[in-house]
Order: C-alpha cells, then structure tokens, then sequence
C-alpha cells in the first residue's frame, strides 16, 4: 500500500487521539508501522514526511562524508536519528551533532551542538513549523540547507516564540557553528556534490 493511501482527512476538524512517542515506537514493535516509515510525531499527531529527493541525498551524503572525516573525538555524528524531544514530539534531522559524552539517550535539545535539515521539497516546512519546533525545545542552533540552490538559513537564539537570530549564507560563503568545534566549518561549493 502506498504513502499516500496511509494518509487520511476524514476526521479534519474533529478531535483527533494523540501518541506518544512510547506508543508509536510499541506500534513499530509489534508491526503495526513499519520501522522505516517516514514520519515524525508532533504534539502527539503522526505526520508522514515528503520523500526525499537526489539532491537531498547528494547533499547529505557529501557533508556526512566530509563530517566523519573532520570531526573531533569528542562529537558523535548521527543521521536521520529519532530526536526525541518531549513525550509526544520526536522528529527526525538529517544530522544531529552533540557530544560523544552526553549519548543519545542524553540527547536534548539544550544538549545537541547542531541540527541540520537538508531540503528540497520540504524547504518551507523546514523553515517554519519545524524551526518553530526546535526553537521551543531549545535546539541552539539550526541549519536549514536547501539543496537546490545550495543555501544556508541559519537559525540560533532560540526562545518560545522562535529564533531571535536568522541569516542566510550562500554556497561560497562560510558556515561556522557556534556550537559545534570548529571542525565541522565548511562552505557548501566546497563539497563533493556527485
């Protein structure tokens, strides 16, 4: 059965029940979902995720590659890890860098060095609600790439209501994670993009 079947609007404008994120990862074990399904849990709401496109692949690939070649002892590297960031809200980054010491079951939002999402149909998603989102579990420090136009939108200070400082940078331009060692700057034209 395809995605899109598994995707309802029946109940639109009705109470809906909300999970948690034990719940959902029981539904995982006893087969209800599949393990590799594309969602994310969002105030207890199951939302499916766009496919990803090549050059969504292309990208995190090349800055992966690039990353676990230059990162320091002390930082771990995960990718399309499940962020568990409240009882009911997991989402899914493209690369979460934290330290090595905290481990993934100590991964927070205050905890995690840098989040990334790689973007290519999903750029406006990433951008607003799901900046929101990081925002308010106090994720220091986001990267939205848009792998399209080999973009930057980076978002730090984060708050309740948002983050007070955004700027984008362009494919020559170089990101350097305040956060994060200074082993993981780069500049987007630099990578290996095939």
């Amino acid at each position: 059965m395809g995605s899109a079947a598994r995707v309802t609007s029946a109940a639109e404008g009705l109470p809906r029940r909300r999970f948690t994120v034990a719940e959902v990862e029981a539904m995982v074990a006893a087969g209800v979902m599949e393990e590799d399904e594309r969602v994310e849990l969002i105030g207890g709401e199951l939302v499916p995720m766009s496919p990803k496109g090549i050059q969504h692949e292309v990208m995190k690939i090349a800055l992966v590659d690039r990353w676990i070649r230059t990162r320091p002892e002390n930082c771990t590297i995960a990718q399309e890890t499940t962020f568990r960031l409240s009882e009911d809200t997991y989402l899914e980054p493209d690369v979460v860098i934290y330290p090595r010491a905290t481990g993934l079951r100590g991964l927070t939002g205050a905890s995690a060095l840098l989040v990334v999402e790689i973007a290519d149909s999903s750029l406006r998603y990433d951008m607003g609600r799901k900046a929101a989102l990081y925002a308010s579990f106090g994720v220091r420090e986001l990267w939205v790439i848009d792998a399209i136009r080999l973009t930057t939108r980076v978002f730090r200070e984060p708050s309740a209501d948002g983050y007070g400082d955004t700027r984008d940078f362009r494919g020559p331009d170089r990101l350097v994670p305040l956060f994060a060692p200074e082993a993981f700057a780069l500049r987007l034209d630099e990578l290996e993009l095939s």
